[in-house]
């Protein structure tokens, strides 16, 4: 068995001092990083939402600079890093505001005077691939890809690095995707073609979920935001495994061995302790091109990419910003949550409401996924993570009681982003499911986002009243 100091990772590279170390583990939630969620006053709880987009704002410009809140002034000591955890967040929740903002907008224009022209745009071809093909299968690469080095870093040094820390979010993400996809089954049952779409009320938009926790401010415990980003990261990595199990078709041998001789050479690389983000970033684009022709879907390049992103320098250096993983996640996290995000929500989420009727809404496909997200979800993540509890297989997160943990399950039926890039997955070429997809995707987000942030305001209220 091999020592703490000795442990590596699964690609070999040398593990620094700062995740060895649990005391140095930037990572982890730390007496700071509590703090932030002390009940405000009124007047602080109004001025919350300026400060916070301000704050992001800031950061964007210059991320080297001191950013002192008005909570902090008084403060004589210099003020403390941000934790790679609460940055995270706080870039997430920004990110599912806009997200939420640009998903109206587009439907919007969809069912405006401007449709022909949104729609015209979507489906006009630029180097062989239509606009919405770019989205999906370009800009949506480069989000897998963050979503791969987020997956990577948890389970390395963060909040999914051991059994116990995997347990409670582990079965409730579990939960959270079996049971929608059977409800989704129960009712398309018989239709071959629409039962293709199991997967899709099975996501999670960790940043549309985000987004809700933000708007709540400090109703919400932190430990319960970090159990929420736990349970989508791990839904994350059964959506990727889905898809790629499940949505691949027509492969291409030759082109699977030419991606298959860049991710040894991406292995390779990471074993022997390079470090260099050019060269990775250089045969993971050749990897993108290969992936693409062979049949599975482009967006598991960028997947194959984060696994293979050393997460140390060689060195023993504490600082996280020696890490190439660190160094990249943190450089594509803005660009991720404000500009490809909203781009695929807005190329995706507009739908033509002409000609239908409310009856459309109970067909099969769009009930089946707007009931699996609200009560499949709710159902999966609650009933699953409060049996683990009961069968003393986790513990609750910190300060949280039961009907918290039940307000966050309900956003956990908030499936936009992953929802809608599944169901383009699994009716291509089909517009009249695709809009169905899309009707009971924003039904069922809809409802969840709204249910969970009413169960979660409520529940603040009467906590803080006892």
């Amino acid at each position: 068995m091999r020592s703490a100091v000795d442990d590596r990772p699964a690609c070999g590279e040398p593990v620094p001092r700062w995740r060895r170390d649990p005391t140095a583990v930037r990572g982890d939630m730390s007496a700071r990083t509590l703090q932030k969620g002390r009940p405000q006053s009124p007047e602080q709880d109004a001025k919350s939402g300026n400060r916070f987009f301000a704050l992001i704002l800031l950061s964007l410009l210059d991320e080297s600079r001191t950013i002192v809140t008005p909570d902090k002034a008084h403060s004589s000591s210099a003020p403390a890093r941000r934790s790679p955890l609460s940055a995270f967040l706080a870039s997430e929740a920004a990110g599912g505001v806009l997200l939420m903002a640009v998903a109206a907008l587009a439907l919007v224009i969809a069912n405006s005077p401007a449709a022909p022209a949104y729609f015209g745009v979507l489906s006009a071809y630029v180097g062989g691939l239509s606009v919405l093909h770019w989205v999906n299968d370009a800009l949506m690469a480069v989000f897998f890809l963050l979503v791969g080095l987020e997956i990577k870093r948890e389970f390395l040094e963060g909040q999914l690095s051991s059994w116990s820390r995997r347990a409670l979010p582990g079965i409730a993400a579990l939960g959270g995707m079996v049971v929608p996809a059977l409800i989704y089954l129960a009712l398309t049952r018989g239709d071959a073609i629409a039962m293709r779409g199991w997967a899709i009320p099975a996501a999670t938009d960790i940043a549309f979920a985000l987004g809700v926790l933000a708007l709540l401010g400090p109703r919400v415990p932190v430990s319960l935001k970090i159990f929420l980003t736990a349970l989508a990261i791990l839904d994350d990595l059964g959506a990727v495994a889905i898809i790629a199990l499940f949505y691949t078709s027509d492969l291409s041998l030759p082109m699977l061995g030419l991606a298959a001789l860049c991710i040894a050479g991406l292995i390779v690389l990471n074993r022997l302790n390079v470090t260099r983000l050019p060269v990775y970033l250089t045969i993971g684009a050749l990897l993108w091109f290969f992936v693409l022709k062979s049949g599975i879907h482009a967006t598991l390049a960028g997947v194959a990419l984060a696994l293979t992103i050393p997460i140390g320098d060689g060195s023993d250096s504490d600082e996280p910003e020696h890490s190439p993983l660190h160094r990249l996640e943190h450089g594509l996290h803005p660009w991720v949550s404000y500009l490809i995000v909203p781009i695929f929500g807005f190329a995706n989420a507009g739908v033509s409401f002409t000609g239908m009727t409310p009856a459309s809404a109970l067909a099969p496909v769009p009930l089946g996924i707007a009931l699996g997200l609200f009560l499949g979800k709710q159902i999966g993540v609650f009933g699953f993570a409060w049996a683990a509890v009961k069968a003393g297989l986790g513990a609750m997160p910190a300060k949280a009681n039961l009907a918290q943990l039940y307000g966050v399950a309900l956003l956990c039926g908030i499936g936009f982003t992953m929802s809608l890039f599944i169901g383009a997955l699994a009716f291509p070429g089909n517009p009249e499911l695709g809009d169905a997809t899309k009707i009971g995707v924003l039904l069922g987000s809809v409802i969840s986002a709204l249910a969970g942030a009413f169960v979660l305001k409520l529940a603040g209220q009467r906590k803080a009243a006892i």
